[in-house]
């Protein structure tokens, strides 16, 4: 298991899931802290990285396109204080955060995870029930209806109404957007796909956020609803993310007692020339085929995968 630990948070890797859990430090943002424990499956990466800086680097997750509704919500406009996926690491862990690297992008090799979109989200999205108060309002999800209850800073155009609830079937899609110099933010519920005219400050489905710290929150409250909403590339037949993945069968040439007499290091016989990286890199993926397909059992295909890392 790969591990890192700093002020920022901890990352943990346990060949199939990136852990993260968000420090205690002050200086960890209120988005983090609300949104807590974050375990990322392998298969939702599209790759990860390391940057070392001067003073400090920073670790970072890549997810695929439409894994995870917080940033199906966000998109690239959350800032780094408050994305989860970034970890800042001291200079002198820099080692630590390399083979961190090493050890996630090896898994994703012998997986052979694809880094393209994908039609269903992979992470669930923020707990349930939520709520978060900033900007003119305070947001309520219970995973069937959103509640807002409006406060002093309201126009009273809006909040002589009172406090609006609306049906998550009644929500077709959610946007939030950040607050940039002098334009405010939102989190608004659309209940229909057609653009809306009406300002956030004045519109009875939205929020109108002012640039304060507790805005990232109502994202939070977005991504929860976004959650269960449809997945913008699913279709009405997608599965779910509790049913279970086909393992593809092993070729027809593979039987269990010929894996027995291989070489685990070598599985098809094959012979690399010398230890050049390209034939290593095709073991690796034979050695996930025929560990995935029960040829190899877990025991194995850690040894041989081991021996095969040390070589690279």
């Amino acid at each position: 298991m790969a591990e890192i630990i700093q002020k920022d948070g901890t990352w943990t890797f346990d060949g199939d899931t990136v852990r993260i859990v968000p420090g205690t430090d002050k200086g960890v943002s209120l988005l983090r802290k609300a949104l807590g424990e974050i375990a990322v499956p392998l298969g939702a990466l599209a790759g990860i990285s390391f940057e070392a800086g001067r003073k400090s680097g920073r670790l970072r997750l890549r997810l695929r396109e439409g894994a995870d509704p917080l940033l199906q919500i966000t998109g690239s406009r959350l800032g780094d204080s408050s994305d989860p996926y970034l970890l800042t690491v001291d200079k002198d862990r820099a080692g630590v955060a390399e083979y961190f690297v090493d050890e996630v992008r090896n898994a994703l090799l012998l997986d052979q995870v694809e880094s393209g979109p994908v039609d269903r989200y992979l992470l669930p999205g923020p707990a349930l029930p939520i709520t978060a108060s900033a900007g003119d309002a305070s947001v309520t999800f219970d995973g069937e209806r959103i509640r807002l209850e409006w406060n002093w800073k309201t126009e009273e155009s809006k909040s002589s109404g009172g406090p609006r609830t609306l049906a998550l079937s009644e929500v077709a899609a959610v946007e939030w957007l950040p607050s940039a110099g002098l334009e405010n933010g939102y989190l608004r519920f659309l209940t229909s796909r057609a653009p809306v005219s009406t300002p956030p400050k004045y519109d009875p489905h939205a929020v109108d956020l002012y640039g304060f710290r507790k805005d990232p929150l109502m994202a939070l409250v977005g991504a929860a609803v976004v959650a269960r909403l449809p997945h913008p590339r699913g279709t009405a037949t997608e599965p779910t993310a509790t049913e279970p993945t086909a393992i593809p069968a092993p070729p027809p040439s593979l039987t269990k007692a010929a894996a027995a007499t291989t070489d685990p290091a070598n599985p098809t016989g094959r012979a690399a020339s010398g230890d050049d990286h390209d034939a290593l890199l095709r073991r690796l993926r034979e050695l996930g085929e025929l560990h995935q397909a029960g040829i190899l059992t877990a025991e194995e295909f850690s040894t041989a995968k081991q021996a095969i890392l040390r070589r690279l």
